[in-house]
């Protein structure tokens, strides 16, 4: 099931400079967001490790520094 909700525009541009790559949706961001809020909650300690996790993972996206797919079936050699 699909809904629609409202945002104000500065939260629109907020949700669009998470975004790691151009067509990520917004329920994708959302759910890292909720991601995020429940490892807060239940786990404050790992909170800071996995925001620079992820922080470093979003450089090397920008570098592209990460292998497609393809490349993973073939090193993994799945089919």
């Amino acid at each position: 099931m699909e809904t629609t909700i409202k945002l104000q525009q500065n939260t629109k541009s907020e949700l669009d400079n998470f975004r790691q790559y151009k067509n990520e949706s917004y329920n994708d961001l959302v759910r890292k967001i909720l991601y995020l809020l429940n490892v807060c909650r239940t786990q404050p300690k790992m909170t800071q490790k996995t925001i620079m996790d992820i922080e470093e993972a979003r450089k090397q996206i920008k570098r592209g520094e990460f292998y497609t797919e393809e490349e993973a079936k073939k090193i993994l050699k799945i089919t």
